[in-house]
């Protein structure tokens, strides 16, 4: 038994290769396999508080300041923590919503879209 380190798409890839899953299997589950730690600076409290919610029904997380869910902090930072495929499912959901999230998901789209743009060059 080994934990694996995948620091990039890449990783993912060349793992499941040398185990022998066929490419649709890849295009499916290196999204789940690649981690990806996103902060954001001075987000609006009730945005973040969606945004958490967000990613707590995506099965992902978003770390929010003390004073976010009262609104005692007018803005926080916010580390979300979430795979690809969590990201992905979570955009669509974040471009319905008010507060400056539908630029956050737009961001967030344009990231998954550098990453899988760099996936498909491999």
């Amino acid at each position: 038994m080994q934990i694996c380190q995948i620091d990039c798409y890449q990783d993912a890839v060349k793992l499941m290769e040398e185990i022998g899953v066929t490419t649709r299997g890849i295009q499916l589950m290196a999204p789940k396999a690649l981690f990806m730690p996103i902060r954001l600076k001075q987000v609006d409290s009730r945005a973040a508080n969606i945004l958490k919610q967000t990613m707590l029904s995506q099965g992902a997380e978003a770390a929010v300041s003390r004073g976010t869910v009262n609104l005692s902090d007018t803005h926080t930072d916010v580390l979300i923590l979430a795979n690809a495929a969590q990201l992905q499912r979570a955009v669509p959901r974040l471009k319905e919503q008010p507060w400056g999230l539908k630029a956050i998901a737009c961001e967030l789209e344009a990231l998954l879209k550098k990453q899988s743009d760099f996936a498909y060059r491999l």
